[in-house]
């Protein structure tokens, strides 16, 4: 529950007073002041009046539901704290309170295990978006009509390089993970490039089957092959004059690289069905995440083509090893989202930027817009917290902070049972020190973050090397 030193408003609504009796038993605590309705009108005006907290309200009311309260209260204030509990809610009920941002839906028959947790988690949470409220944050001074944004020094020096190039008319390889952004530093190549004013033309080589890549490049004549029902016009007549951006190189096939390779040489090529040669002035910027060295040595990707390709290397570095950049761009994001919806513009905790910049973020920087966006999408307020931060292939790694809490102890309790059968093992001692390990190993051997991690003194971690590993420990308690 909350500091003494400051009070939390409490709302309860429900018809039945013997369970409004022992709710307000149930959670009172110091620093909480409790108000009890049997009405949903009243709770509203009691709302209004006393800028509640927290509302908790049954689904089922007397002239109305809880669902409709919950409307009203969101409307009224869009940052409301409500939750929701029922004896026998239905499916659509549920989805319904949380489209309309409901914190909880609880059944009724788990609230003498579960309300408290939940309780204190919403509360914590309200006081966490008071005091980022509170604070006064200068915005990114990055325009959300930027392309591409970064300040760390690896990215200072892409942009460097993308100042040089863009000034010449040479092909340029762009390397890196995938999500890293190769299509973003083409696109402002071109951008900054003399050919800015023609067309930039954007293909990925995977997404387009292998034989129809050759008409989508170079264009084909009608009745050429089968559906051919009309002449079309190739990529590179398409964008004579401009740049064209090719993703994915080291997934072309071998045929199609011969005929990109001698417009590379000579400027000309034909129509797939045609006699006819055709000339065009086109930028060729070529991107891919594999290791071209080892295709071409594998006999997959032409030697002559490769060097034609590549005579300036641009590498952009994962996410992962610009850390730095993670706040920045996380904010951009997160305000381009604002940008988009209605409403207060919208803004991360401390906490939430902290835990972010912690994560690998496999995906790069398409990893973290997804899921920027995915957390406005899902957020119930104009704040988000670390719980509203879903990192991870499963998108629920941080879900509401109640459940994470019961997982843990469940995890915890499944613990105890095994030690249980191993009388001699010293279960706290080991925890200790495998999550330390464990810590550790995560954030790369970083003291600091590790000891922000765990909550600790950084003084107070064992060094690594004298930690036992999991295995160790369970050879010692057989």
């Amino acid at each position: 529950m909350p500091d003494p030193s400051t009070v939390a408003r409490l709302i309860i609504v429900d018809p039945d007073p013997d369970f409004l009796n022992w709710a307000a038993g149930h959670l009172k605590a110091p620093g909480v002041e409790i108000l009890a309705f049997e009405r949903a009108e009243e709770a509203f005006v009691a709302f209004q009046k006393a800028k509640a907290d927290l509302v908790l309200a049954e689904v089922r009311q007397a002239g109305g539901t809880g669902i409709e309260l919950l409307k009203k209260l969101r409307q009224t204030d869009p940052n409301s704290m409500v939750i929701l509990f029922s004896a026998n809610s239905t499916t659509s009920q549920v989805i319904d309170a949380m489209r309309l941002g409901a914190y909880d839906v609880l059944p009724k028959e788990k609230l003498q295990y579960e309300l408290r947790t939940v309780v204190e988690s919403a509360l914590s949470a309200v006081e966490v978006r008071r005091t980022t409220r509170a604070q006064v944050t200068q915005p990114p001074t990055e325009s959300i009509q930027e392309t591409i944004i970064g300040r760390s020094s690896a990215m200072q020096e892409v942009f460097k390089l993308i100042g040089r190039v863009s000034r010449s008319d040479a092909p340029v390889m762009i390397t890196g993970e995938s999500g890293c952004g190769k299509e973003l530093v083409a696109g402002a190549i071109h951008k900054f490039s003399p050919r800015a004013t023609k067309e930039f033309v954007a293909i990925n080589i995977t997404a387009i089957p292998d034989n129809l890549l050759e008409s989508e490049l170079f264009g084909h004549e009608k009745g050429s092959f089968t559906g051919a029902v009309v002449q079309r016009v190739g990529r590179f007549e398409q964008c004579d004059g401009g740049t064209l951006f090719l993703d994915e190189i080291g997934d072309m096939p071998l045929p199609v690289q011969s005929k990109l390779l001698r417009v590379l040489q000579e400027g000309d090529f034909s129509r797939v069905g045609s006699n006819q040669t055709l000339r065009s002035d086109v930028r060729v910027l070529a991107a891919t995440n594999k290791n071209l060295e080892e295709e071409v040595a594998a006999g997959r990707f032409r030697e002559d083509l490769f060097y034609r390709l590549n005579v300036v290397r641009l590498h952009i570095p994962p996410l992962r090893h610009r850390r730095e950049d993670v706040r920045l761009l996380a904010e951009f994001f997160l305000g381009r989202q604002s940008a988009r919806r209605r409403g207060p513009a919208m803004r991360f905790t401390e906490d939430a930027l902290v835990l972010m910049e912690a994560y690998d973020w496999p995906g790069n920087v398409r990893e973290l817009e997804n899921t920027i966006q995915r957390a406005c999408a899902l957020c119930n307020s104009d704040v988000l917290m670390p719980s509203d931060i879903p990192l991870g292939s499963t998108g629920n790694r941080h879900a509401n902070p109640a459940s994470t809490i019961t997982r843990m102890r469940d995890a915890l309790t499944s613990l105890m049972h095994i030690a249980e059968s191993s009388p001699d093992i010293e279960l706290l001692p080991w925890v200790e020190k495998e999550l330390t390990r464990l810590a550790l190993r995560h954030f790369h051997e970083d003291a600091e973050r590790t000891a922000k991690f765990l909550g600790v003194a950084e003084s107070t971690l064992t060094p690594p090397a004298r930690l036992p590993s999991a295995k160790k420990a369970s050879k010692k308690s057989a």
